[in-house]
């Protein structure tokens, strides 16, 4: 068992889905998981393992931001063996073209966070990108499954609440990146020092550039268009 997720070893599939609201793991693992047993719930932080379509597929809730979801990712990978993650979870919008309600699958990510500078120090830059199998799978089931869904890059943000988050995100915008997050970059990261495989797919719940958002409560059971994509793509269904 490890500190935060205090499970038996075999409580977690290799296959998993990590949306930041444990409330959305929950939601997932009672709508699209059959024989879903909850082997989680320290710090009503719900972690579940059930079936999709027949494969073994775990649901864990990671906090908000990267310190918590780094702490959950990396336990997952170090002490349960998990093999392939696709963080499930929302974003805001830094382009006008990019609308409530839009998937995008994330192919790499821009920061403003310091966790990078401390792992690497200030003379090596990492370039955290998706594992491309993953990527290009969720972009081609995308597709088959007419979903409004673009691949592009991500800001992940250290800061919610930041005096200098507008002029952040003028600049990310500028170079490229089409909304902000709080996670990918942490994942990316852990994924590539773990070697193993990553992708973030997300749904768009705010928009920086019209003030739109989507309310908090529907967040939780209205994005079910991005978990089956990330079920799809896992499994190559």
């Amino acid at each position: 068992m490890s500190i935060h997720i205090v499970a038996e070893p075999d409580s977690v599939a290799e296959a998993v889905l990590l949306p930041g609201d444990p409330l959305r793991a929950q939601h997932v693992a009672q709508t699209f998981l059959s024989d879903a047993v909850r082997y989680n719930e320290i710090r009503g932080m719900y972690g579940y393992t059930g079936y999709w379509n027949g494969h073994r597929v775990s649901v864990q809730g990671t906090g908000m931001g990267m310190p918590s979801f780094s702490i959950y990712a990396t336990e997952l990978i170090q002490e349960y063996g998990a093999k392939r993650l696709v963080r499930i979870g929302t974003c805001g919008s830094l382009l006008p073209q990019l609308h409530l309600k839009d998937i995008l699958i994330a192919q790499a990510a821009h920061s403003d966070g310091g966790m990078n500078r401390s792992r690497f120090g200030w003379s090596y830059e990492f370039a955290p990108v998706a594992t491309f199998g993953l990527l290009e799978k969720a972009w081609r089931i995308a597709r088959r499954l007419n979903l409004p869904a673009v691949v592009g890059s991500v800001f992940t943000s250290d800061q919610f609440y930041d005096e200098k988050g507008e002029e952040k995100a003028r600049m990310a915008a500028s170079l490229g990146a089409m909304a902000v997050d709080m996670e990918t970059c942490e994942l990316y990261t852990i994924a590539a020092i773990k070697q193993v495989e990553a992708l973030t797919i997300m749904t768009v719940s705010d928009s920086l550039v019209t003030g739109e958002n989507v309310p908090s409560e529907e967040r939780q059971v209205t994005f079910d268009s991005m978990v089956e994509l990330a079920l799809h793509t896992l499994f190559n269904e």
